[in-house]
């Protein structure tokens, strides 16, 4: 069964770059057997950086089951997840994840994301995009806003 999911993960992949509707990932999200989302990379489609094929499966089961938490479900992705689908992945907590393609296969393709995790074990001071910290204090007011808040929604 799992290799049905990901061959329609595969296919819609090749449909995108297919279509010119975005780079060539593609990922599904299942959740007791059946697919309940579906997403492709649209980055350059919809000029949106944040519109990785993940990203965009992970919204739309969210939206699917009203819920920011992919509790019980896997995702099955055509590639390795970059750093910020990792990230996603994460905060979405699904059970599993299935990928095809690796990370050296993406960048074999022209998708290099290992400057990402070089730049991550930097200090923000030494990264290429300067990171600089303003108004830490005063931020702080929000942190303790959600620590006193009593009907917070904990994720």
């Amino acid at each position: 069964m799992q290799n049905r999911f990901m061959e329609k993960a595969i296919a819609l992949a090749i449909e995108n770059v297919r279509r010119g509707r975005g780079g060539p990932f593609a990922a599904v999200v299942v959740r007791d057997g059946a697919i309940i989302a579906e997403g492709t990379n649209r980055v350059t489609f919809s000029n949106d950086p944040t519109a990785h094929a993940e990203i965009v499966a992970i919204r739309e089961a969210c939206q699917a089951l009203g819920n920011f938490q992919l509790t019980g479900c896997e995702i099955y992705t055509t590639c390795e997840p970059c750093p910020m689908c990792m990230g996603a992945i994460y905060w979405a907590r699904p059970a599993k994840v299935f990928y095809a393609s690796t990370a050296k296969d993406a960048s074999a393709a022209g998708f290099d994301d290992s400057f990402i995790y070089k730049q991550l074990k930097l200090p923000a001071t030494a990264r290429r995009i300067p990171m600089i910290q303003l108004m830490r204090e005063e931020a702080l007011e929000a942190f303790r806003a959600w620590e006193q808040k009593s009907d917070r929604i904990e994720y």
